[in-house]
């Protein structure tokens, strides 16, 4: 592999991290304020909205953020894995950032003049402006265009080397890809004939549960969408890291084909309390929802195999003498291991969330919004900072300076102990009843409204504490990003030069049948079909008579 990708593909993969890490500073600024009008300590000018505060920070964070960072990462880990784009990919590409960010531009602005107030999940009968709704459809359109032209790269580098499996980088972003374009013909579905007809006057009325269903026919495999970059560099850049191999090569393969299979047919279990859905087809989604653990613990085992290896590789004895050999000093790797940390609890979240009877203890409140944070605020979050640490060294071909390293050691640390305060505080305030979705209220100071702020430090002042730490952390790694791309001293020499990690993967005993993607393609269509074929009918031809729209703002 070359040490350095060509110019214009490493020019590709800046404008994208450019756009990611300005949605973060806004969405992140936005978050502040959010934990603070909960705490009542924050009253807005009367020109903003709550709830245009709380639109924006969740579409800014979890779709603009993440989709660009995602797409920066996977341009630059395929030229380096399968040589230089070629002028007509390149040429998409270009063409899918440029739709993308048209539509996130659109989208935005429709929420800052107080026409998208509409939340991240943009539930009807809440109804914005017809013109957010075109914003998100581009968006999609933007990304589809991008992964095409990765698909075609992988497809161009297959015919040239026929009878080879793929490097495991583009394997796995091949995965992404085809579940991000699964996953979104859910979402494109109820945006194109439900909301921009309803939104635009062209309809009077939408089914408000067909619309619901086919947003988490999309919303959960979201989370893998963010998730799966997130476990690349878990199994390829963490290997490297510490001096070894990948753990297994057919291992990797397979938990990234079941991601594929059971993340997408598995959106009922967003929908437990909701009514006109039978709970038959409830509990199937919900067992195809724990079928995604397997592909999760087969991560962990091969991540812990990897670490147990390079640790007594270097010496370590005993049961875990192991532990204390890895690079603990090495911020790209320090910052990913605590990311995998707080999976662990973010994980056994999602279970209580998925659960028939706890589901109904914790819906709709602040505990969700706490699992939210500690799983794509915390592991997914923290891994896109890991990489953004030297991924922008790399592509700007500059050193990577011990100044940046200490600053990014402290940025890691204040993002833990921030996250660790405010998703805790939010956990706690849902077991206690307090909603999500709400700002600041007493409720006529109910008691048991009274019991979210009691204490000597009620869980309130500890969300805004944990919020203001993430703040600052967030800044920190702004100034990070900015001193990366355009002060760090220019790398004098090839070994100046910070690499692109990624670890050996032998696979020439891995099964040839795991890159069949047509088999797995229509297996995944298959279980989407038993999961949402019948159920869908049903809501389809039982519709109720539907809503008009609802603007609360």
């Amino acid at each position: 592999m070359k040490a350095m990708i060509c110019k214009q593909d490493r020019k590709l993969a800046i404008y994208h991290i450019l756009i990611a890490y300005l949605a973060f500073l806004i969405g992140t600024f936005l978050g502040l304020l959010q934990v603070f009008i909960r705490n009542d300590g924050l009253e807005l000018p009367k020109w903003l909205d709550y709830y245009q505060v709380l639109t924006a920070h969740g579409v800014l964070l979890a779709l603009v953020f993440t989709t660009y960072f995602i797409f920066a990462f996977f341009i630059t880990g395929m030229s380096k894995t399968l040589g230089d784009f070629g002028p007509k990919a390149r040429l998409v590409l270009w063409l899918g950032f440029l739709v993308t960010t048209i539509g996130t531009v659109i989208a935005t602005f429709m929420i800052i003049i107080g026409e998208a107030s509409v939340l991240y999940t943009f539930y009807a009968p809440l109804q914005a402006n017809g013109w957010y709704y075109v914003g998100l459809a581009l968006f999609i359109v933007g990304t589809w265009l991008s992964g095409f032209a990765l698909v075609g790269h992988y497809v161009s580098w297959k015919k040239s080397n026929r009878k080879q499996l793929s490097p495991l980088f583009a394997f796995m972003t091949i995965s992404t890809i085809i579940l991000w374009k699964i996953a979104c013909l859910g979402v494109v579905a109820t945006v194109l004939f439900q909301f921009i007809p309803w939104a635009f006057g062209w309809v009077d009325t939408i089914n408000v549960e067909l619309s619901r269903s086919l947003f988490w026919y999309f919303g959960h495999p979201l989370v893998y969408f963010w998730l799966l970059p997130a476990y690349m560099a878990w199994y390829l850049v963490i290997p490297k890291l510490v001096g070894v191999e990948v753990f297994s090569d057919s291992l990797a393969r397979l938990a990234f084909i079941l991601f594929i299979l059971f993340s997408i047919p598995v959106g009922f279990h967003h929908q437990l309390v909701d009514p006109g859905i039978s709970s038959f087809w409830k509990f199937l989604q919900t067992s195809l929802t724990f079928m995604v653990i397997i592909p999760s613990l087969m991560t962990a085992f091969s991540l812990f195999g990897t670490f147990e290896r390079s640790g007594r590789r270097k010496g370590g004895r005993g049961l875990f003498g192991w532990f204390f050999k890895l690079p603990w000093k090495d911020v790209r790797f320090t910052s990913i291991f605590i990311a995998m940390f707080f999976f662990i609890p973010g994980g056994a979240g999602g279970i209580i969330n998925a659960s028939f009877q706890l589901n109904e203890l914790i819906h709709n409140t602040l505990w969700v919004v706490g699992h939210f944070h500690i799983t794509v605020g915390t592991p997914v979050t923290m891994t896109f900072m890991g990489i953004t640490f030297w991924l922008i060294p790399y592509l700007t071909g500059r050193k990577l300076t011990k100044t940046i390293q200490k600053l990014a050691f402290i940025q890691i640390i204040t993002w833990s102990i921030g996250m660790v305060l405010m998703s805790t505080a939010q956990h706690i305030l849902g077991l206690l009843g307090a909603p999500r979705r709400t700002a600041y209220s007493a409720y006529n100071n109910h008691p048991t409204a009274m019991e979210w702020f009691n204490g000597l430090i009620s869980n309130h002042i500890t969300m805004a504490i944990g919020g203001t730490i993430l703040f600052f952390s967030a800044m920190l790694l702004i100034f990070i990003v900015i001193y990366s791309l355009f002060l760090l001293p220019k790398a004098d020499s090839l070994g100046d030069r910070v690499e692109f990690p990624i670890a050996m993967s032998d696979n020439k005993d891995t099964p040839k049948f795991l890159e069949n993607w047509w088999l797995w393609i229509g297996i995944s269509f298959a279980l989407i079909a038993i999961a949402y074929t019948i159920p869908l009918m049903d809501l389809i031809q039982h519709a109720p008579p539907g809503s008009k729209g609802f603007k609360m703002w």
